[in-house]
């Protein structure tokens, strides 16, 4: 009875700890984040790790840099809707309009890693459609 009393207060407590999703951190990639979170010469590997999670690509360049992707796709879309009644002395009418909108937008970031595992140099590229 102890052993099961213990594991179960093991449970709870691995239950009460914090931790963010990768995909919560996957969604702190924009460009803004990009700039002040990125220093050529400064941030680690696993900074980069801790900010904006896993990459979608890992490669080796034809220096022997470790090279990171990342590119993340975002869709916002909006739906509104108008309607307004009038009258004239001897007519009436309604009148109404709807409307749909969407707009998508793209990011992608490249990060090189010299040797020690720091960035070497990165590039972002973000757009809007």
């Amino acid at each position: 009875m102890r052993i099961f009393f213990i594991s179960f207060l093991l449970v709870l407590c691995s239950a009460c700890t914090s931790y963010q999703p990768v995909t919560s951190r996957n969604s702190q990639l924009t460009h803004g984040n990009v700039q002040m979170n990125l220093e050529v010469g400064k941030t680690t590997k696993a900074d980069v790790l801790e900010t904006f999670g896993a990459p979608n690509i890992t490669t080796i360049d034809g220096s022997g840099q470790e090279v990171w992707t990342y590119q993340r796709a975002a869709q916002v879309s909006q739906a509104s809707s108008r309607s307004g009644y009038w009258t004239v002395i001897l007519a009436g009418g309604e009148s109404g309009s709807s409307g749909f909108e969407s707009s998508s937008s793209m990011i992608t970031l490249i990060i090189k890693f010299n040797k020690q595992e720091i960035v070497s140099d990165f590039k972002s590229r973000a757009s809007n459609f």
